[in-house]
């Protein structure tokens, strides 16, 4: 299919559907059209649907077997392949909609062998019946049908809606994108869809760190880094407490930090303007932090001295070098225990912030006073004491 002009594939594919597309997508009449250019009743709208409510790719669905849903306690449940990255007989929940839709289309396929072979199939012979089987050169009705016979009703219907150029590969991403919107990570969009590129694991950061909606649901993470007294030791976190609590003792670091390398300078008269009075000898400075944001930088980081010191001449200047870069190493084991501790392990594993204007979206620019989180936190410990007190 020619694609209009100034287009391109992989980057129409790549973008979640517009409002105005999302809504004529959904509009019961005009899934009713689509429903009507199926003549032979081989599923496409059962199709559609089931491609926009979970995300799957097209042919993911278009291959699915008679026997593809079932419960697990009470709850629907649909099994697919994921051929594309080898992920076989995955099972992820679905709704009650899709499930009934399917199961009226699994009587549908059933009736259609039993009118062609007399009785119906056998419980050995359902497990290899494609749900969606072709009309021709199919008498046994384990071929699905394919995705050139899909792609082009869906084209066909797509251009009578009077909307943008539109692919169903987007229903994928409008699906991770809404994800993220709802407040889901990387790591839970990444378990549902399955295994997604690099290059969407980037495409859904970028998106997870301009959506405000999103920005103000996610917390952030600070460590002391590798000059301090106690590398690692949490600056912020996700501690339960009130949020008036938690606005006493925010510390706006848009405002009193400036970007440094792997992390931020928190000594205030650079933050005005002022020189640096250590020469910008920022990792051995008590005054850097490091965010969630830098771990990947870090991770580079660890490999680089690793490497260094593997190759060294002679064991004392390994061990020289190890040493060295021992505060370092517990600064990143520290930033790694509270990202996991948070929930965002996998997410700031996923990212890489390394532009300045990065350093300004909420998510990595607010942290907490380490003296008042340790004073929330001995509070938090006293409650507790006394709460076992009056228990025995």
């Amino acid at each position: 299919m020619a694609l209009p002009s100034g287009g391109n594939v992989r980057g129409k594919r790549r973008r979640p559907f517009s409002d105005e597309a999302a809504r004529a997508l959904a509009d019961d009449s005009n899934l009713a059209r689509l429903d009507s250019t199926d003549i032979d009743d081989r599923g496409l709208r059962d199709i559609w649907e089931t491609i926009v409510v979970t995300g799957r790719r097209a042919s993911e669905v278009l291959t699915l077997r008679l026997d593809c849903i079932g419960r697990y306690k009470g709850l629907p449940l649909l099994w697919h392949d994921q051929t594309k990255v080898g992920q076989l007989d995955e099972a992820i929940r679905i709704s009650e909609r899709i499930y009934q839709r399917i199961e009226a289309r699994q009587a549908r396929t059933r009736a259609r062998f039993a009118q062609r072979h007399g009785r119906p199939p056998t419980p050995a012979e359902e497990l290899d019946l494609a749900l969606f089987p072709r009309r021709t050169a199919n008498r046994t009705g384990v071929k699905s049908v394919s995705y050139g016979w899909f792609h082009r009703h869906f084209h066909d219907w797509v251009l009578t809606l009077d909307i943008p150029h539109t692919v169903a590969h987007q229903a994928r991403h409008t699906l991770a994108t809404n994800l993220l919107k709802a407040g889901a990570n990387l790591a839970q969009i990444k378990r549902y869809l399955g295994q997604i590129s690099d290059a969407m694991a980037e495409h859904y950061a970028h998106i997870a760190n301009t959506d405000p909606r999103l920005s103000d649901a996610l917390q952030t993470v600070w460590v002391s880094g590798p000059g301090a007294l106690e590398p690692g030791i949490v600056l912020s976190g996700g501690e339960p407490m009130s949020r008036q609590e938690a606005e006493a003792m925010l510390v706006d670091l848009t405002h009193r930090s400036t970007p440094a390398e792997g992390g931020f300078c928190t000594f205030q008269p650079v933050v005005d303007g002022g020189a640096c009075l250590w020469n910008l000898d920022c990792h051995n400075c008590d005054k850097f932090v490091m965010t969630g944001a830098d771990l990947v930088y870090w991770h580079r980081k660890r490999e680089h001295w690793r490497m260094l010191a593997e190759g060294a001449p002679d064991p004392a200047t390994r061990d020289y070098l190890h040493k060295h870069f021992d505060p370092t190493a517990r600064a990143i084991d520290g930033l790694e225990r509270a990202l996991a501790a948070t929930g965002l392990l996998e997410e700031a594993l996923s990212l890489d912030l390394r532009r300045p204007q990065d350093y300004y979206g909420r998510v990595w620019s607010a942290a907490f006073r380490a003296g008042e989180l340790a004073h929330q936190q001995d509070d938090d410990e006293a409650e507790l004491d006394d709460l076992s007190l009056q228990a025995s």
